[in-house]
Protein backbone atom coordinates (compact mmCIF):
# COMPACT_ATOMS: atom_id res chain seq x y z
CA UNK A 1 0.00 0.00 0.00
CA UNK A 2 2.66 2.24 0.86
CA UNK A 3 4.35 1.12 -2.57
CA UNK A 4 0.89 2.09 -4.29
CA UNK A 5 1.04 5.86 -2.38
CA UNK A 6 4.43 6.69 -2.98
CA UNK A 7 4.41 5.92 -7.11
CA UNK A 8 0.81 7.70 -7.40
CA UNK A 9 2.40 10.53 -5.47
CA UNK A 10 5.81 10.12 -7.76
CA UNK A 11 3.57 10.40 -10.60
CA UNK A 12 1.84 13.13 -9.82
CA UNK A 13 4.41 15.19 -9.09
CA UNK A 14 6.14 14.61 -12.25
CA UNK A 15 2.96 15.34 -14.29
CA UNK A 16 2.55 19.02 -12.32
CA UNK A 17 6.19 19.54 -12.92
CA UNK A 18 5.66 19.12 -16.73
CA UNK A 19 2.40 20.77 -17.09
CA UNK A 20 4.36 23.82 -15.22
CA UNK A 21 6.94 24.22 -17.21
CA UNK A 22 4.62 23.99 -20.48
CA UNK A 23 2.62 27.07 -19.07
CA UNK A 24 5.76 28.79 -17.72
CA UNK A 25 6.91 28.85 -21.42
CA UNK A 26 3.23 30.18 -22.33
CA UNK A 27 3.44 33.08 -19.96
CA UNK A 28 6.98 33.73 -21.05
CA UNK A 29 5.72 34.62 -24.71
CA UNK A 30 2.63 36.49 -23.59
CA UNK A 31 5.00 38.77 -21.33
CA UNK A 32 7.55 39.02 -24.38
CA UNK A 33 4.34 39.29 -26.43
CA UNK A 34 3.00 42.49 -24.04
CA UNK A 35 6.54 44.23 -23.98
CA UNK A 36 6.69 44.41 -27.54
CA UNK A 37 3.45 45.69 -27.81
CA UNK A 38 3.87 48.13 -24.98
CA UNK A 39 7.17 49.17 -27.27
CA UNK A 40 5.20 49.61 -30.62
CA UNK A 41 2.64 51.39 -28.78
CA UNK A 42 4.93 53.87 -27.20
CA UNK A 43 6.78 54.66 -30.62
CA UNK A 44 3.49 55.43 -32.18
CA UNK A 45 2.38 57.96 -29.09
CA UNK A 46 5.57 59.40 -29.49
CA UNK A 47 5.05 59.53 -33.35
CA UNK A 48 2.13 60.96 -32.74
CA UNK A 49 3.20 63.89 -30.36
CA UNK A 50 6.34 64.70 -32.78
CA UNK A 51 4.06 65.30 -35.29
CA UNK A 52 1.16 66.95 -33.41
CA UNK A 53 4.04 69.44 -32.14
CA UNK A 54 4.98 70.05 -35.87
CA UNK A 55 1.78 70.64 -36.57
CA UNK A 56 1.15 73.09 -33.89
CA UNK A 57 4.66 75.23 -34.82
CA UNK A 58 3.47 75.42 -38.50
CA UNK A 59 0.25 76.97 -37.60
CA UNK A 60 2.32 78.99 -35.19
CA UNK A 61 3.88 80.47 -38.31
CA UNK A 62 1.40 80.42 -40.43
CA UNK A 63 -0.85 82.78 -38.14
CA UNK A 64 2.62 84.92 -37.04
CA UNK A 65 2.78 85.28 -41.27
CA UNK A 66 -0.68 86.28 -41.54
CA UNK A 67 -0.47 88.96 -38.39
CA UNK A 68 2.67 90.73 -39.87
CA UNK A 69 0.22 90.55 -43.28
CA UNK A 70 -2.41 92.37 -42.21
CA UNK A 71 -0.20 94.41 -39.69
CA UNK A 72 1.42 96.12 -42.80
CA UNK A 73 -1.57 96.55 -44.44
CA UNK A 74 -2.95 98.29 -42.08
CA UNK A 75 -0.18 100.88 -41.87
CA UNK A 76 -0.71 101.14 -45.95
CA UNK A 77 -3.72 102.16 -45.30
CA UNK A 78 -3.01 104.23 -42.56
CA UNK A 79 -0.53 105.68 -44.77
CA UNK A 80 -2.54 106.27 -47.67
CA UNK A 81 -5.32 107.80 -45.45
CA UNK A 82 -3.25 110.35 -44.26
CA UNK A 83 -1.94 110.90 -47.72
CA UNK A 84 -4.90 111.85 -49.17
CA UNK A 85 -6.18 113.75 -45.71
CA UNK A 86 -3.12 115.66 -46.84
CA UNK A 87 -3.89 116.43 -49.99
CA UNK A 88 -7.39 117.48 -49.16
CA UNK A 89 -6.13 119.97 -46.59
CA UNK A 90 -3.92 121.06 -49.39
CA UNK A 91 -6.58 121.75 -51.72
CA UNK A 92 -9.06 123.46 -48.70
CA UNK A 93 -6.17 125.71 -48.05
CA UNK A 94 -5.19 126.74 -51.70
CA UNK A 95 -8.75 127.46 -52.34
CA UNK A 96 -8.79 129.22 -49.24
CA UNK A 97 -5.90 131.12 -50.48
CA UNK A 98 -7.21 131.68 -53.72
CA UNK A 99 -10.78 133.33 -51.83
CA UNK A 100 -8.84 135.58 -50.05
CA UNK A 101 -6.77 136.68 -52.55
CA UNK A 102 -10.23 137.40 -55.11
CA UNK A 103 -11.48 139.30 -51.94
CA UNK A 104 -8.80 141.44 -51.06
CA UNK A 105 -8.50 142.50 -54.95
CA UNK A 106 -12.76 143.33 -54.61
CA UNK A 107 -11.88 145.36 -51.83
CA UNK A 108 -8.95 147.04 -53.04
CA UNK A 109 -10.61 147.34 -56.74
CA UNK A 110 -8.85 144.96 -58.48
CA UNK A 111 -5.17 146.24 -57.88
Amino acid sequence: MKKLFLSTALLLVLSLSFTSCRDTKKAENAVENAVEATEEAAEKAADAVEDAVDNAGDAIEDATDAAGEAVDKAVDAAGDAANKAADKAEEAVDKAAEAAKNKVKEVTGGN
